[in-house]
């Protein structure tokens, strides 16, 4: 019996990323950074324009729809930006774009594309920036894409519909990847109002938010010995038929 209880224990099983007594997480800096900046594996939606956007304006404004339509996709492009931090981008070759935020990316593109263009016009999105939450439902996990330049915490974690019924407030895990390619790992205690300061903290692409569930006990417990018991009563029932025959 001990073996089959020791085999098929279930008993927080669904709890993930433990961390030993004593960790020592990341400490969060004291200010926390409100400015979404470049990172390596962004994919940088790019569009170039000369005359300050002006021939995009003239291209809108004339044509179908459709054509239109047609024209616009035709003048963006995506560029991975690579583990190094820099990116291949047409005529510079290629150029180190990381810990740049986008305004400063398109500000230095602009600056570099003077010397082929007049008065470029440059703009710059990331296409494909998305967070990891298990919102501490024991198992499950949404994976929230990053639509907005500053997208916090929070609203993350509103997206993936808020701190599950089983998740504990208490613990609430960020893993970012470092600049090492190692993790950091930050702990907060969103049940807290002091804490909603790092309820603000911006999310980076890649980032894994992690709301550790509490345990349920009773009922793991019971879905462990169940089968045990089931199969007990049928032993017993097995033994009092023979014996009723007998």
């Amino acid at each position: 019996m001990v073996v089959v209880l020791g085999g098929g224990c279930t008993i927080n099983r669904d709890i993930m990323f433990r961390t030993p007594m004593g960790y020592v997480f990341d400490s969060v800096p004291d200010t926390v950074d409100l400015a979404f900046k470049i990172q390596p594996n962004d994919y940088l939606q790019f569009r170039l324009f000369a005359n300050d956007g002006f021939k995009m304006i003239d291209m809108v404004s004339m044509g179908t729809g459709a054509d239109n339509a047609r024209n616009l996709q035709r003048l963006q492009f995506n560029y991975l930006v690579e583990p190094d931090g820099k990116v291949k981008m047409p005529l510079l070759g290629r150029v180190d774009l990381s810990g740049k935020t986008l305004r400063e990316a398109e500000v230095w593109l602009e600056e570099r594309y003077t010397q082929f263009y007049n008065r470029p016009f440059v703009q710059l999105s990331v296409t494909n920036r998305r967070v990891v939450v298990f919102p501490g439902g024991g198992g499950d996990a949404v994976v929230v894409p990053l639509e907005n330049a500053n997208t916090t915490l929070l609203e993350v974690l509103a997206s993936a519909r808020g701190v599950a019924k089983r998740g504990n407030a208490h613990k609430v895990k960020v893993f970012r990847r470092g600049a090492d390619g190692g993790r950091q790992v930050f702990q907060f205690d969103l049940s807290d109002i002091e804490s909603l300061k790092y309820a603000d903290m911006v999310m980076f692409s890649d980032d894994v938010v992690y709301v550790e569930p509490n345990p349920e006990l009773v009922r793991e417990v019971l879905a462990d010995i169940t089968p045990v018991i089931t199969l007990l009563t049928s032993v017993v029932l097995v033994i009092g038929i023979i014996r009723g025959f007998q």
